[in-house]
């Protein structure tokens, strides 16, 4: 048995020990009896305690007019784009018009200015009318930008993020017919003549390829090198040689166009190189890795309004001369995907900030991505079921959102890849 002053003396012991570390402020009341009590009180200049999920004024903001342009401008057009496979031109003119395309980029390039949690946030709500619009939004926001922001040279910054951000589409070309998910094993090379570089060479399922004014281009400068001869190269749609082709006939977010892009003695010149000559696969992966929240972002917007329009019709249609949401066995799927989609935002939203507060973020990007997808095809199947025979006709969207989040698990990054990544960073974790 525990002597008295001896529990008192050792909570005097740990109160001096944690005396002002890390900021914190301790206030040791120990009281006669058999009770004792150690508070902390946390400085609140060294510690925050805002809600992951608790937006500012200006992300409110941000969050408003997305809203209200998913509704007005594209919602009107999304069966059709879905039925073309064609993004509508004055969708992707209203996304540059309301500073859509470049929202984390320095007001002085021409950009919005805010940051990357806000463009997060631009394509959830957009995911949650159309996907494929997202998908638009997104790789322009993450993988393009990034590259320049991140890597790229003032001199370059200064020439193309104002086009990027006024009506300029960029694309980001890395996958190759033999090189998916094994993405450094790429063969498209590029030989150093004079001043210039020539690229040769093919990628395959490129975003916005059929709307782009400018390619990200992942080539091998030195293939002796192997992976470390990999460059980075910012390659002009005009350019000769460059060939954009045929439009990819998919399952799901079928508006967002995904194209190969062959090129063949394609001449960019020395300034075009991204960063330092062999050094891509660096610029690569850590786009990337920004690029995975973006998708996770997507994936959870999808799930949203897929259960927004799942759950209303449950709320309204009657069986056995009740609602469909009050059989207690609905109720209960509808709880745990609710909680799914709950949970998703909270790790796609931490990832987001993590970035935006300059901390690690690489394992929390890839749990985003792969939970987020998951909680996408789960929720949207679920959804499919719910609605019955209504659900599985196209007079519905839920069958759309459905196809679109199948992508979720394979592109930037397989579901598996996702979990090669977390469990790298589990074992360090544990070295």
């Amino acid at each position: 048995m525990f002597c008295l002053n001896q529990c008192k003396s050792s909570l005097k012991n740990i109160s001096n020990a944690f005396m002002q570390y890390n900021g914190l402020k301790v206030v040791s009341a120990l009281s006669g009896g058999h009770r004792s009590t150690l508070s902390l009180q946390i400085n609140a200049r060294n510690a925050s305690t805002q809600p992951l999920t608790q937006l500012s004024e200006d992300e409110m903001a941000m969050k408003d007019i997305v809203q209200r342009l998913a509704q007005q401008k594209i919602q009107p057009l999304v069966k059709q784009m879905d039925q073309n496979s064609m993004m509508d031109k004055s969708v992707i003119d209203a996304l540059f018009q309301n500073g859509l395309m470049a929202v984390d980029v320095d007001p002085k390039y021409g950009g919005t200015g805010s940051s990357f949690f806000s463009a997060m946030l631009v394509i959830e709500e957009l995911a949650k009318v159309d996907p494929s619009v997202s998908v638009f939004c997104d790789v322009q926001n993450t993988l393009v930008i990034q590259t320049f922001t991140r890597f790229a040279s003032e001199e370059q910054r200064v020439k193309y993020l104002p086009r990027i951000a006024k009506d300029c589409v960029g694309a980001f070309c890395l996958s190759e017919p033999d090189s998916g998910s094994d993405a450094f094993a790429l063969k498209t090379n590029a030989v150093k003549e004079g001043s210039n570089y020539v690229l040769n060479g093919t990628k395959c399922w490129i975003t916005n390829a059929e709307h782009a004014g400018l390619f990200i281009v992942y080539a091998n400068a030195n293939p002796s090198a192997g992976y470390k001869g990999i460059t980075c190269f910012i390659v002009e749609r005009n350019t000769p040689g460059l060939t954009v082709a045929k439009h990819e006939d998919k399952l799901g977010i079928r508006a967002s166009s995904t194209c190969p892009v062959i090129f063949d003695n394609v001449k960019v010149p020395e300034s075009n190189v991204v960063g330092q000559v062999g050094h891509g696969y660096k610029y690569a992966i850590g786009t990337l890795n920004e690029g995975r929240i973006g998708i996770g972002a997507q994936m959870l917007g999808l799930a949203e309004g897929c259960f927004d329009h799942a759950v209303k019709y449950t709320l309204e249609r009657k069986q056995f001369g009740q609602r469909i949401f009050d059989f207690q066995g609905m109720q209960h799927q509808i709880a745990r995907i609710g909680a799914e989609i709950e949970a998703a935002k909270l790790l796609v939203y931490n990832a987001a900030r993590l970035r935006d507060a300059k901390k690690p973020f690489i394992k929390e990007a890839a749990i985003a991505k792969l939970y987020a997808s998951e909680v996408a095809a789960n929720a949207s199947e679920k959804c499919v079921e719910w609605l019955g025979g209504v659900g599985f006709t196209r007079d519905f969207p839920v069958e759309k959102y459905y196809r679109d989040s199948k992508i979720g698990a394979i592109y930037e990054g397989t579901s598996n890849i996702q979990l090669n990544t977390i469990a790298k960073h589990i074992a360090d974790e544990y070295k």
